[in-house]
């Protein structure tokens, strides 16, 4: 049997079990993650309103790993030797055959104060800590932004920020509360979402503006306090600050033979294969890759990554041609608890439609569809 290591168990790392089980059923797969469950990120953004609770955003994995026959080794990887054939983790060593690095990314938590902002996409606490936040709030300033890593301009998720920011606008309104406080967006880009097109970008800001949200852009970060946010174009005071700052790659990285990208992500090609190194593919936030500059970091690119890097990786073990690629394409609705902006763009087209009620459920209905296959 190959014996093929994948490493994490977000979405990169388990559409590529799903993909390598279509391709060959004699594969010896070992899956190392600190626990056997998928976070459901996506979803997150319903949590403060309590259109969610974190078992829909934990999905246990047992079940899956049964039918998939993978064997999951439970532990947190600290470093690569032998060019990639042995993964190091607190719990020993696991040796491989070939190697799918789908750890996800890290965010930069560089700034000062930063530990004054919560980081929304870190996992359903950060979730749970924004919910009961807003329901302890009489009222004051809630300030929502986010930055990108300087040297890696694909490595940032802005996205959510937006859909916490109108989801919450939303919530505040149904509650009646919605005059009792002030709420800013910030962000250094003076036209943060540009990845997801001009358009796009013009219909948030006219949402925004129709919300009476205030902006704060273009101006570089410069740190945090405990209730103020603070920019190279001034600063403002805020009772609760989200912020979600750029990504680059994992500590572990830093003990492993891997090449890294100017952004400290792991360097790829077309083929999400790993620079210089054999049978060693990377597949969603761990990875650089060739494309344009607005190429996301979203579920649906870590989806599309990972079956290229399972399909390459067992052509390679066969001895044959490894040249399969990814599409670069970004899809996503933008929720905001009540209605969906859907925005798609490929390297040909962009595409957005008006919000609406539909695009809402259309995204709750694929949250039920996606899960389905992990429960």
């Amino acid at each position: 049997m190959k014996k093929i290591t994948i490493i994490g168990a977000g979405f990169a790392g388990l559409t590529a079990v799903r993909q390598l089980r279509k391709l060959e059923q004699d594969l010896e797969i070992t899956l190392i993650a600190p626990r056997a469950e998928l976070q459901y990120l996506p979803s997150l953004i319903w949590v403060p309103s309590g259109l969610r609770k974190r078992e829909d955003i934990l999905i246990p994995l047992d079940n899956f790993f049964k039918r998939m026959q993978v064997k999951f080794v439970q532990a947190t990887v600290t470093g690569l030797t032998d060019g990639g054939r042995t993964v190091e983790t607190d719990q020993g060593t696991v040796s491989n055959q070939g190697l799918i690095i789908a750890s996800g990314g890290r965010f930069i938590k560089k700034l000062p104060g930063i530990e004054h902002a919560i980081t929304p996409c870190e996992g359903i606490t950060a979730a749970e800590q924004i919910r009961d936040r807003l329901q302890a709030m009489q009222g004051g300033t809630i300030a929502m932004g986010f930055a990108g890593n300087p040297n890696e301009p694909s490595a940032m998720r802005g996205g959510p920020m937006f859909e916490f920011l109108f989801g919450t606008d939303t919530l505040l309104r149904q509650q009646g509360r919605r005059e009792h406080f002030k709420m800013i967006f910030f962000s250094p880009a003076a036209k943060p979402g540009n990845r997801l097109g001009e358009n796009a970008v013009q219909g948030l800001m006219n949402e925004m503006a129709k919300r009476d949200i205030t902006t704060h852009l273009g101006h570089k970060m410069v740190g945090f306090e405990a209730n103020k946010v603070k920019t190279e174009g001034g600063e403002f005071d805020a009772d609760l600050i989200l912020f979600m700052p750029g990504m680059t790659g994992n500590l572990w990285f830093d003990h492993s033979p891997l090449p890294r990208s100017a952004g400290g992500l792991v360097q790829a090609n077309q083929h999400c294969k790993v620079e210089g190194l054999e049978a060693v593919y990377v597949a969603g936030d761990s990875g650089s890759f060739p494309g344009p500059d607005w190429m996301p970091k979203q579920a649906h690119m870590a989806d599309l990554q990972a079956e290229c890097a399972a399909k390459n990786l067992v052509a390679e073990l066969s001895g044959q041609t490894a040249d399969a690629s990814f599409k670069i394409e970004l899809m996503c609705i933008v929720d905001s608890c009540d209605k969906g902006l859907f925005v798609s763009r490929t390297e040909h087209k962009n595409t957005v439609l008006p919000a609406n009620k539909a695009m809402h459920w259309a995204k709750r209905g694929f949250e039920w569809w996606y899960l389905r296959q992990y429960r």
